[in-house]
């Protein structure tokens, strides 16, 4: 007896799973990052907006480190600490594709962690080690590392003993994932904290975003959060922000040029930026 495929099953097979020369992003950070639009008391509404709808050609690199068309929400499964909602990933990559439809397969590596100060993405603990393996799988499955989407810097806001080592901390942990991805190039793209509601207990927010402002890193752009409407918690971006934020994210990836290794940038988009 000859057993016959399932013409369609293949086909969505290969317009995902197997799909070489994806565009490989790193998703890391925070629980801002990860995605906590339309979430509330600990509960995501379900609702997915248009900006951040799935395409064949997004894909997500799963807890199985399997590619799979990605859906929101994207963090789903790799942060266990918080039940999480829109991020700006799936709007970023979705916008990269409206504005270039040649851009090619997006494979998005979702890795961030709710509550981690910068403290722990450093060589030796759980978020970074857990970092390098999965970027390091998804490059196995054929692909080329094209960035770092880095949201962070909620947890060090906190004390000012955190708050005001944070710059140092940062720039080490950039130049650290560049040598051990053997990438001494890979482009950063951060967003600047916003100023968090005044209930929120961190209270040194301005350092940290400072710090984020003024650091010098080479291939680096940056995107301000600053103003964005936040969710009742007073920290966490609302769904309308994070679409924004991928926006933006989308846009400054688009106008840089990362090239040269001694390009050092301290331009930030704002907002309102057409730019």
């Amino acid at each position: 007896m000859v057993m016959m495929k399932n013409p369609k099953k293949d086909i969505t097979t290969n317009r995902s799973t197997y799909k070489l020369n994806k565009q490989i992003f790193i998703l890391a950070g925070q629980s801002n990052m990860a995605g906590q639009g339309g979430v509330c008391c600990g509960h995501w509404d379900g609702i997915v907006p248009p900006e951040c709808q799935s395409n064949p050609d997004i894909l997500k690199l799963s807890v199985s480190l399997r590619w799979e068309i990605a859906k929101e929400p994207l963090n789903y499964g790799v942060d266990c600490a918080r039940n999480c909602g829109i991020g700006p990933g799936m709007a970023f990559a979705n916008a990269i594709l409206k504005k270039d439809p040649n851009f090619g397969v997006i494979g998005l590596v979702p890795c961030s962690v709710s509550g981690k100060g910068i403290n722990w993405w450093s060589r030796g603990n759980i978020p970074y080690d857990r970092l390098l393996e999965k970027v390091r799988s998804s490059l196995r499955q054929g692909g080329e590392l094209r960035g770092l989407l880095w949201f962070h810097g909620e947890s060090d806001t906190i004390t000012k003993f955190d708050a005001t080592r944070y710059k140092p901390k940062l720039q080490k942990f950039i130049q650290d994932l560049r040598t051990d991805l053997n990438s001494p190039l890979l482009p950063l793209l951060m967003v600047v904290l916003h100023i968090p509601d005044p209930w929120f207990k961190g209270k040194f927010a301005d350092i940290v975003r400072q710090a984020q402002i003024e650091v010098e890193i080479p291939n680096a752009v940056k995107v301000d959060a600053n103003g964005l409407s936040l969710n009742p918690d007073g920290i966490h971006l609302t769904t309308a922000s994070q679409i924004r934020v991928g926006n933006m994210l989308a846009e400054a990836f688009l106008c840089s040029n990362f090239t040269s290794p001694r390009k050092i940038s301290n331009k930030v988009y704002h907002m309102m930026s057409s730019t």
